[in-house]
């Protein structure tokens, strides 16, 4: 009697075998483990699965002595030894020692993938591809090595793994003796004693031992790069050129030189470079017995003798003996730069370039002048700049004669006489005899600021400009006035200062005849007339006739205050400010009165002071009528009429009609006392204070009694 499936049709024998199978369409799995919770359909399958948790393994192999849980895979393994492959393919006739490998195998011919990744809908033959592959978008990695901590998707992967440490190589080759950690690398080595290529290219006919080397070398054909770099984009063939090429990004270098330290991103590479030590050069010419460390360099040295150049620009014809010269120079058209600056990320289609420009970060400069012992980022320039001292102008102007060190300094120059200016900016239209000077004047444009101060961080757009702002830094001026002895960093700056002496003021405005000793603050003038203010705040909208307006503006918005007093570490917006702070220290008062003597440390303190002496009050008081030597003083006066007091400290909320009233208050919660004095250190947090203590230290008594003489300090 026949049992039959009312699901699928399936015919059985028995009716407790359709009752079992039946679980397989409702789900049922009645036999549950008491160690894990596992559920099974059947019984025996319960029974098996216990000796998971009780490690037992009473099938055990009479040849070798290996134990396991059930009775099929101990029948499966004999075949291991006895070499039977009763399953056989129909197609390819290609042998297997279990029948569900053969099912496995045959999807291979039908292209069948049965199970389909829901995150990236690619598709697997094996359930359990499947779920090792889904690994990849969880980032599980549930196997970890215990002596490395190296983690692995895959529990096989690990065992394979532990054998590095173990130094376990199991699988023998019978031929030659040579051990493997795996039994599938043992397969693949059985082929070059047999030559056996059974994985053949539908191409070319090409064949390889294995079937990944196959897969590998089908995408020459097809052009698939599935392997892509996280960090650059880049794409590559295979996994291991992309582990890596990702070493550029992490600047790991695993494969060290034990003769001189140097450290390599992959292990041919520490090959190669050991020749260096040995003086090996295994790969000799056949026409002039020259020889080289590496085959790939033999191969391209052989096209000088045969003129051969296989690698052609498809864009312009061009050939070249080597594929990374063409790959080189079709960046020439495609624009690309691949190399990429870590510091300002300037980009450079060439890495000898990148290697050139980062010496601008780091300083160094390798070829050194043997005359003047001046050095250089470039043998190039060395050589160059040797003609400096030989007096060499081999390239000679053919219109008046001039010579020139250089021959682009020469094609340069005979432009004056054509008057042509090849290079336009496509923005603007203006023209440049230079392509140099295009590219800083693109920078207008673009915003670019490639020059970056590795003390303060500020950006130029020319490297002249940073190397004179570094001198900011290292307090160097080279450049003298020969009038007055003062120093500048610029010669532009010496330039402008030499007309204080002359008293030149080239620059003149057309609308009020005001002269000018630089054509910038011409510039800036002119917007008084006009009324253009082209720097705007983002923030609160308010213009300014100055970037440095601008500037200065936006940190009161930010709240940065750059510039700090070395004396006491009192910080401040502008340069300007910290200047005049710094005379508190110093004692310097440049600016004298010329009634009385009186000394002050900014100028505008002396022309308020002066109208003590001339008795001015230009400000006044439009409800009372009282007049004030300061609009700050008038300011604060209007706030006894309005009762306002703007100004609330944030600690006590006592409130104040003046800002600087506020801040000495704050420094009664900071106990900051910023005034120090220079004979005994002791600190003040006012100015006068200071100024009535300091006369114990000069014995100096400025207030008499006008009845009895005696003088005092207050």
């Amino acid at each position: 009697m026949q049992f039959t499936c009312s699901d699928c049709g399936k015919e059985f024998t028995r009716k407790s075998n359709l009752q079992t199978h039946q679980r397989i369409h409702t789900g049922e799995k009645p036999f549950i483990c008491s160690d894990c919770g596992k559920g099974f359909t059947r019984k025996s399958n319960l029974q098996t699965h216990q000796r998971v948790h009780t490690g037992e393994k009473p099938f055990t192999c009479s040849e070798c002595g290996k134990g396991f849980t059930h009775s099929s895979n101990l029948v499966s393994h004999y075949r291991v030894h006895t070499g039977e492959r009763s399953f056989t393919c129909s197609e390819c006739g290609i042998g297997f020692s279990q029948s569900w490998q053969l099912k496995e195998h045959r999807q291979v011919h039908t292209g069948e993938k049965p199970f389909t990744c829901s995150d990236c809908g690619k598709e697997f033959t094996r359930t359990s591809d499947l779920k090792v592959h889904q690994l990849l978008h969880t980032g599980e990695r549930p196997f970890t090595c215990s002596d490395c901590g190296k983690a692995f998707t895959q529990k096989s992967n690990l065992q394979t793994h532990q054998r590095v440490h173990t130094g376990e190589k199991p699988f023998i080759c019978s031929k030659c003796g040579k051990g493997f950690t795996q039994s599938s690398n043992l397969v693949s080595h059985y082929r070059v004693h047999t030559g056996e290529r059974p994985f053949t290219c539908s191409e070319c006919g090409k064949g390889f031992t294995q079937s990944c080397h196959l897969s590998e070398h089908q995408r020459v054909h097809t052009g698939e790069k599935p392997f892509t770099c996280s960090d650059c984009g880049k794409e590559f063939t295979r996994s291991s050129e992309l582990k890596v090429h990702q070493r550029v990004h992490t600047g790991e270098r695993p494969f060290t030189c034990l003769d001189c330290g140097k450290a390599f991103t992959n292990s041919s590479t520490l090959l190669t470079h050991q020749r260096v030590h040995t003086g090996e050069k295994p790969f000799s010419c056949s026409e002039c017995e020259k020889e080289f460390t590496q085959l790939s360099t033999l191969v391209s040295h052989h096209r000088v003798h045969t003129g051969e150049r296989p690698f052609t620009c498809s864009e312009c014809g061009i050939g070249f003996s080597q594929s990374r010269q063409l790959k080189e120079h079709q960046r020439v058209h495609t624009g690309e730069k691949p190399f990429t600056c870590s510091d300002c990320g300037k980009e450079f289609t060439w890495s000898s370039d990148l290697k050139v420009h980062q010496r601008l970060h780091t300083g160094e400069r390798p070829f050194v002048c043997s005359d003047c012992g001046k050095n250089f980022t470039h043998s190039s320039n060395l050589r160059k700049h040797q003609f400096v001292h030989t007096g060499k102008r081999p390239f000679i102007c053919s219109e008046c004669g001039k010579g020139f060190p250089q021959s682009s300094h020469l094609l340069i120059h005979q432009l004056v006489h054509t008057g042509e200016r090849p290079f336009t900016c496509s923005d603007c239209g203006k023209r440049y005899t230079r392509s140099s000077q295009l590219k800083e004047h693109q920078r207008v444009h673009t915003g670019e600021k490639p020059f970056t101060c590795s003390e303060c961080g500020k950006e130029f757009t020319r490297s002249s400009d940073l190397k004179v702002h570094q001198r900011v830094h290292t307090g160097e001026r080279p450049f003298t006035c020969s009038d007055c002895g003062k120093r500048y960093t610029g010669s532009s700056q010496l330039k402008e200062h030499q007309r204080v002496h002359t008293g030149e003021k080239p620059f003149t405005c057309s609308e009020c005849g005001k002269e000018f000793t630089r054509s910038s603050d011409l510039k800036v003038h002119q917007r008084v007339h006009t009324g253009e203010r082209p720097f705007s705040c983002s923030d609160c909208g308010k213009g300014f006739i100055r970037s440095s307006q601008l500037k200065e503006h936006q940190r009161v918005h930010t709240g940065e205050k750059p510039f700090t007093c070395s004396e006491c570490g009192k910080e401040f917006t502008r340069s300007s400010k910290l200047k005049v702070h710094q005379r508190l220290h110093t004692g310097e008062r440049p600016f004298t009165c010329s009634d009385c003597g009186k000394g002050f440390n900014q100028k505008s303190h002396l022309q308020t002071h002066q109208r003590v002496h001339t008795g001015e009050k230009p400000f006044t008081c439009s409800d009372c009528g009282k007049g004030f030597t300061r609009s700050s003083n008038l300011l604060a006066h209007q706030f006894v009429h309005t009762g306002e007091r703007p100004f609330t400290c944030s600690d006590c909320r006592k409130a104040f009609t003046d800002s600087s009233m506020l801040q000495r208050h704050q420094r009664v919660h900071t106990g900051e006392k910023p005034f120090t004095c220079s004979d005994c250190g002791k600190g003040f947090t006012l100015s006068s204070v200071l100024k009535v203590h300091q006369r114990v230290h000069t014995g100096e008594r400025p207030f008499t009694c006008s009845d009895c003489g005696k003088r005092y300090t207050r």
